[in-house]
């Protein structure tokens, strides 16, 4: 079992950031980069920054993008950086409106997440945070999904590059991590797993527990697909069931987590109902699985997340703090210098006071036999991917 309270403390990690991220900007539309700039404000304001190494991210170059996307679908995206009246390979739909420098914009990100994966893989930084990336939808052709370049298949690539022999993908964000589970179907060398609202009932209407892998990679795929109003302690059931036996089993050299935030009971495009401190609670077990599993290896991308004011600043900033060794307290106040801020952007709506919602999470452990929904999920992705693993799907100790 993984326990939060055994993972170490003061970790050397490094935050990926600069002011060009937000230029990563569709308009009117729920993935606003104020979403990035309050988080980073939010965790300055507490002092998180300080305990990490902020670096400048460097955009992908065309080579390092044609490891992950085609050349037509290059060429698509940068004739749509100069042309708003553009439509093809999934741009210029209301998912994926056109901007200029949009091609520039998603380079950077991407890039960002490279950067962010060779600190970590060098030895640079035990972790490592891009909060602007996890763009897990993008296809080797198209966008999807508000995704524009799949910044986290090209940072598991890279770790390939690299010499990495074995990369374990875990994805949490509401909505199935298709894009990355495409790039890697067949690849025995990166195992995905993703947690995510039932498909029946969201985007993109993949990541049912039998997508498994084929070929070489049969069995390197896992999906955790959840009931609508899943909460924190049937999410966290449900992860503590499935995910650190996968990833122990695989014995990964680094652990890359996708950390979308639209599993928050009050965001706009989703179903689940986890508040802040339910996410806080998987950012610390995704930390603690890092050091038991792959070595203190992790690579942290950001991803969904639309609740702007609520959730998005304070989730992320758990991330930020929590990969820097220093996890905050769900009771901590926040600066009023942050509301103050808000407020002199012309927002009104109420404004969280602490980091936390009041909530301690308290899961129950899985066992075999149970008849809800969430019971019967969990059955249906151990049942399907244990094996494959080696593990018992019927054993509660795998």
């Amino acid at each position: 079992m993984v326990t939060a309270a055994d993972t170490p403390r003061g970790c050397p990690a490094c935050l990926v950031w600069g002011e060009g991220f937000l230029s990563y900007d569709f308009g009117e539309h729920p993935m606003a980069p104020v979403r990035l700039d309050l988080t980073v404000s939010l965790a300055r304001s507490l002092g998180v920054l300080e305990r990490l190494e902020i670096c400048p991210p460097e955009p992908a170059r065309e080579a390092e993008l044609l490891t992950v996307h085609t050349p037509e679908y290059l060429n698509a995206l940068r004739e749509a950086s100069d042309d708003a009246g553009f439509f093809g390979h999934g741009l210029g739909s209301d998912d994926n409106p056109v901007f200029p420098g949009m091609y520039d914009a998603a380079a950077l990100i991407a890039g960002g997440s490279r950067q962010a994966a060779l600190k970590v893989w060098s030895g640079e930084f035990q972790h490592a945070v891009n909060i602007a990336g996890g763009l897990h939808h993008a296809m080797r052709n198209s966008a999807a999904g508000f995704c524009i370049l799949n910044d986290v298949v090209l940072a598991i690539r890279t770790l390939l590059d690299s010499g990495a022999q074995r990369v374990a993908y875990v994805d949490i964000d509401v909505h199935h991590g298709d894009g990355v589970q495409a790039a890697f179907y067949d690849d025995p060398r990166v195992l995905t797993i993703s947690m995510h609202q039932d498909p029946r009932t969201l985007y993109p209407g993949t990541g049912l527990p039998k997508e498994v892998g084929e070929g070489a990679g049969l069995g390197s795929a896992i999906n955790l697909a959840l009931p609508p109003a899943t909460a924190d302690d049937g999410w966290l059931r449900a992860f503590r069931a499935v995910v650190p036996s996968a990833v122990a089993a695989f014995k990964p050299e680094i652990l890359v987590t996708q950390c979308g935030c639209d599993t928050h009971h009050e965001d706009p495009l989703a179903d689940l109902a986890l508040t802040v401190d339910g996410q806080r609670q998987a950012y610390a077990e995704l930390h603690a699985l890092a050091h038991q599993a792959a070595g203190g290896r992790w690579l942290a991308l950001g991803g969904g997340g639309y609740g702007v004011l609520r959730c998005v600043p304070r989730t992320w900033t758990h991330l930020l703090a929590e990969a820097s060794g220093h996890p905050l307290a769900a009771d901590l106040e926040i600066p009023p210098s942050w509301s103050d801020e808000l407020r002199r952007r012309g927002v009104t709506s109420k404004l969280p006071h602490v980091m936390g919602e009041g909530r301690v999470p308290d899961p129950q452990s899985w066992a075999p036999g149970g008849e809800t929904w969430l019971d019967r999920a969990i059955w249906a992705t151990r049942e399907a991917s244990f094996p494959l693993l080696g593990l018992d799907p019927l054993d509660p100790r795998d």
